[in-house]
C-alpha cells in the first residue's frame, strides 16, 4: 500500500514544542526529548525497528476525482505498542516521497504550528482527532506564496488510513487489473477490521459492516464539529479518516461571528465546505467510500439496497447526534418535542445578529431562567444580540424549558457547571494562531507553548488569560487561510 523511503535530512533542527502529556500517555519516560528523539522526529534518523513508509491513496478533491495522490509529505515511521493501544507515528513535512508529484515534501512553520496546536486543542475539546507529539523547526527555506522556513510535525494516531486508500484500489480494479486490486482492497478491509473494528470480524460481509461502522463514526464527528463551530475547510475524501478522526489540519477555522455560510478556506471559491455544508459533505464522502467498497459486495451488484440502507442510516444518526449536542449545550438533560426547534431558533437569531459563536454559548451557561431576560444578571448573553426583542422572546421560551426539566432538581450552579463542560471558553481562533506564528517566525516559540498549555483546558476559566477568550481584534478580519496553510 506504499513505498519504503527515507525522509530528506532537515538541517539544523530544533524543538519548537513537545507534547509531554501525550508522551506520558504513550508510556515514554521523562527526558525522552533528547538529541535522539529530535533526530528521529525531524526525519534525520530512525530508531531500531523503524522502516519509514509513504502510502499511496487517491481521492475526490472538491467533488472531482483527482486520481492518485498519496503521502506527498508524510512518512509513517511505524507502530508502537503503548498503554493507549497500538499507535502509529507519522512525520508531516519530512521531505519528498514517491507521491510528492514534483513538490518538495516539506511543511512550513506556519502550517505546522496550526496543526500542532489544533490537533491537541481538538483532543482537549473531546473531538476524535489525530494527535501531535512534536514540532521541529529548521532554517531551511522553501517557497510557498513567499519564502518560508521548514518544520516537521510528529503525529500520532491508531491509524492514518483514509477513505482515499480504499478509493485508490477500487479505481485500480475498475481500470483493469481487477483480481490484483480487489485482493488488495479486501486485504485492506480485513486489516482495518481486525486491527480497529475487531467486533466486526465475524460479520457476514466485512466490507458492508465496516461501512456501517464508519457511517456511525462520521455522523458523530460531524455533529461534534458543528457543535463547537469548527470548520475543517478541505473535506476531500483523502482527508477523511476510516476511524472517524479529524485528520489533516490545513485551512481550518473556528467560527467568530456566527455565519452558517462561513467558508474558512480561501481556496474554496464555491463554498463547498462551508460550516453549514459539512454534515452533507460527510454524507457525500461516505457515498464515495461505499462506491469504493462495492467490488467486495458482489451480492449487491444487481440489488444495492443493502448498501443504500446502510448509507441512509446517516440521515437518522447525524440528526440524533446533533440534537444531543445542542441539548447539552443548552443545559437540557431531558427530551421534549420542541428542543430541536429551540436550538435552531437560537442559531438563526445568532446568525441574524452575527453573535460570536463561542462567546454566546459560554455566556449562556450563566443564564438565569428564573429572572427576566432583561435582568442585569442576564445582560452578558443578552448583549450578544442586537435584536433585543428577538432574544427576549427566545429567552422566555428557554427559561420555561429550563423550568420544565424533570423535577427541576438541578440548581443554577449545577447547570452552569454542566454547560461549561460542553461550551468552551477557549478555542484556537485564527488570530491566536497567527500571533503565535508571527512570534515563532521571529524566533520566539514561547507563544506556541503558552497556547498549547492554555488549550489543554478549554472548558476551565484560567485567570490571566481572559484576553484569549475575548472577541477577536479588528485585524483578525483580514486573516485568510488557504490549502497552503
Amino acid at each position: 500500500m506504499g513505498t519504503i523511503c527515507q525522509g530528506d535530512p532537515l538541517p539544523s533542527p530544533k524543538w519548537v514544542a513537545v507534547n509531554g502529556p501525550l508522551a506520558h500517555e504513550l508510556g515514554w519516560p521523562e527526558g525522552w526529548d533528547g538529541p535522539s528523539a529530535l533526530a528521529v522526529l525531524a526525519g534525520n534518523a530512525v530508531w531500531p525497528g523503524m522502516e519509514p513508509v509513504a502510502t499511496v491513496y487517491s481521492g475526490h478533491q472538491f467533488g472531482v476525482w483527482a486520481g492518485q495522490l498519496g503521502d506527498g509529505r508524510a512518512l509513517l515511521l511505524g507502530e508502537l505498542i503503548t498503554p493507549m493501544g497500538p499507535q502509529e507515528i507519522q512525520l508531516k513535512g519530512a521531505g519528498a516521497t514517491p507521491y510528492s508529484r514534483r513538490a518538495d515534501g516539506r511543511a512550513v512553520l506556519r502550517s505546522s504550528i496550526r496543526e500542532f496546536l489544533c490537533s491537541e486543542a481538538m483532543h482537549a475539546l473531546g473531538v476524535p482527532t489525530t494527535r501531535a507529539l512534536s514540532l521541529v523547526a529548521s532554517p531551511q527555506a522553501v517557497r510557498r506564496e513567499t519564502m518560508e522556513t521548514s518544520a516537521v510535525v510528529g503525529r500520532v494516531a491508531p491509524s492514518f488510513i483514509r477513505f482515499g486508500h480504499f478509493e485508490h484500489f477500487a479505481h485500480g480494479a475498475a481500470a483493469g487489473d481487477e483480481l490484483r486490486y480487489e485482493a488488495t482492497l479486501q486485504a485492506l478491509v480485513d486489516f482495518v477490521v481486525v486491527h480497529h473494528y475487531p467486533h466486526l470480524q465475524d460479520a457476514d460481509n466485512r466490507a458492508l459492516a465496516l461501512l456501517d461502522a464508519v457511517v456511525s463514526r462520521t455522523a458523530e464527528l460531524m455533529a461534534h464539529w458543528q457543535s463547537i463551530g469548527f470548520c475543517h475547510g478541505v473535506m476531500n475524501t483523502d482527508n477523511m479518516s476510516i476511524l472517524g478522526l479529524t485528520i489533516d489540519y490545513g485551512p481550518f477555522g473556528f467560527l467568530n461571528e456566527f455565519d452558517p455560510q462561513h467558508v474558512c478556506n480561501h481556496s474554496d471559491t464555491h463554498g463547498r465546505y462551508a460550516w453549514q455544508n459539512q454534515p452533507q459533505m460527510g454524507y457525500w464522502n461516505l457515498r464515495a467510500l461505499a462506491q469504493a467498497l462495492l467490488p467486495l459486495m458482489p451480492d449487491t451488484k444487481d440489488d444495492p439496497q443493502a448498501v443504500i440502507d446502510v448509507l441512509q442510516t446517516y440521515e437518522q444518526r447525524f440528526p440524533q447526534a446533533m440534537r444531543a449536542r445542542w441539548s447539552a449545550k443548552l443545559g437540557l438533560q431531558t427530551e421534549q418535542a420542541d428542543d430541536a426547534q429551540l436550538a435552531v431558533d437560537l442559531l438563526q437569531l445568532m446568525a441574524a445578529c452575527r453573535a460570536d459563536f463561542t462567546i454566546t454559548f459560554r455566556r449562556l451557561c450563566q443564564y438565569r431562567g428564573d429572572l427576566s431576560p432583561a435582568d442585569t444578571l442576564n445582560a452578558p448573553v443578552r448583549d450578544m444580540f442586537i435584536d433585543r426583542d428577538g432574544f427576549d422572546a427566545w429567552a422566555l421560551r428557554y427559561g420555561a424549558r429550563l423550568e420544565a426539566e424533570a423535577g427541576d432538581t438541578a440548581s443554577q450552579a449545577e447547570r452552569t457547571a454542566r454547560m461549561q463542560q460542553v461550551n468552551p471558553a477557549y478555542v484556537l481562533r485564527n488570530h491566536l494562531a497567527e500571533t503565535a506564528i508571527r512570534r515563532a517566525q521571529a524566533g520566539d516559540f514561547s507563544e506556541v507553548q503558552r497556547l498549547h498549555q492554555l488549550l489543554m483546558q478549554p472548558y476551565d476559566e484560567q485567570p490571566g488569560f481572559e484576553a484569549y477568550a475575548d472577541f477577536p481584534p479588528d485585524w483578525a478580519q483580514s486573516i485568510e487561510v488557504s490549502c497552503s496553510s
